[in-house]
């Protein structure tokens, strides 16, 4: 079986000099990827922080997770992660998204499916060395192009479809459920289907909030905050496990009881969570990998085996810890340390030893 490039989307990005020293740390510590949110309202630039990675390590993958058309044109885009491609050359990944927290912070309106299907576009062409007609008295073209894939991160069924169609990879975040997996997969399959692409050649990642905590009460209620998080952007993600939301409408309850800016990113997820504990366990579980290590290798793995069962094999795999480690971040203790220690061996020498299948190198 495919082993997937197991990523880490929180690094130290307390200053440049951290962030990239941060990164070296985890391609030591045996990380395959390492990705930043590009938002300009919470951490210093991308694609400055990006250099100064790319320059601190050898062979770990780095990139944007996400960026959005709307704070930066792609012509902008295309130009910063071409030269971020010649630092790290053949380990540079670009990942749109709709941004939404960059760009509700700057009182802005997330991209829409069109938006993200003419930035895709543009920044593809960009980045093959192309002339690109940009409503310009003539033709641009990006002087210093270098090849780099453009993935979409991407949620909603139209979104999805589209992905299949132009992009060259589609990160999913639905949770841990096989059925909102291969729900979330089969549309961007039919995207490519309908585009005349084959589906091979849309590669696929997934990312999962990762609840890594030896109090499984504390977990719990942390993931139940996750869940909610889920129903509040996406209630189709509840609708098509047959879950119901027995509480108040979420808008009510993050007024009521001071979550903020949502249950995802709420400062203190045990309080949220406790604000939704109607909750079942099994439901947060469906959102979220819970536990200490043994419980989150076996989740992680019966996630994997039964997308595999289905003809899915993901090229990335983002572990994204919940809560957001502190800063610094550093000891065996740490998240960045702890998981590729205690975790990604066990998965890794599993699923490479999975009949029929081998390591992805």
């Amino acid at each position: 079986m495919r082993v997937p490039k197991f990523g880490l989307n929180r690094n130290d990005a307390s200053s440049v000099a951290t962030y990239a020293k941060d990164v070296a740390r985890a391609e030591s510590c045996g990380w395959d990827a390492a990705w930043l949110p590009d938002s300009q309202l919470r951490r210093r630039d991308t694609y400055v922080l990006l250099a100064a990675a790319a320059e601190a390590s050898k062979s770990i993958t780095i990139g944007p997770l996400l960026t959005n058309p709307i704070t930066r044109h792609p012509s902008v885009t295309a130009s910063s992660i071409s030269t971020i491609a010649e630092l790290a050359e053949g380990r540079t990944v670009l990942t749109y998204g709709a941004g939404d927290t960059a760009v509700r912070l700057a009182g802005l309106e997330p991209a829409r499916v069109r938006q993200l299907r003419e930035a895709i576009g543009l920044t593809k062409n960009f980045l093959d060395g192309n002339h690109v007609e940009v409503g310009a008295d003539r033709p641009a073209k990006l002087p210093f192009a270098r090849p780099v894939p453009v993935w979409l991160a991407a949620g909603g069924p139209r979104t999805l479809k589209m992905a299949g169609a132009v992009a060259d990879g589609v990160f999913i975040r639905v949770g841990t459920h096989s059925d909102n997996i291969l729900s979330s997969i089969n549309m961007i399959w039919k995207g490519a289907e309908e585009a005349g692409r084959d589906k091979k050649d849309v590669g696929l990642g997934i990312i999962f909030h990762t609840v890594l905590h030896d109090h499984i009460e504390q977990a719990t209620l942390m993931a139940k905050s996750m869940a909610a998080g889920y129903f509040e952007y996406s209630p189709m993600l509840f609708e098509n496990l047959g879950y119901e939301w027995n509480g108040p409408d979420p808008e009510e309850l993050k007024a009521n009881e001071d979550v903020w800016p949502d249950f995802h990113h709420s400062s203190d997820l045990v309080a949220s969570g406790s604000v939704v504990d109607f909750i079942s366990t099994e439901q947060a579980r469906s959102f979220a990998l819970v536990g200490g290590n043994d419980d989150i290798s076996t989740q992680l793995l019966n996630v994997l085996y039964t997308a595999a069962e289905n003809g899915i094999e993901f090229e990335h795999v983002v572990l994204h810890p919940i809560p957001n480690p502190p800063t610094p971040d550093e000891g065996p203790g740490s998240y960045l340390e702890r998981v590729p220690r205690e975790i990604l061996p066990a998965v890794r020498n599993a699923l490479s030893t999975s009949r029929g299948y081998s390591v992805n190198v």
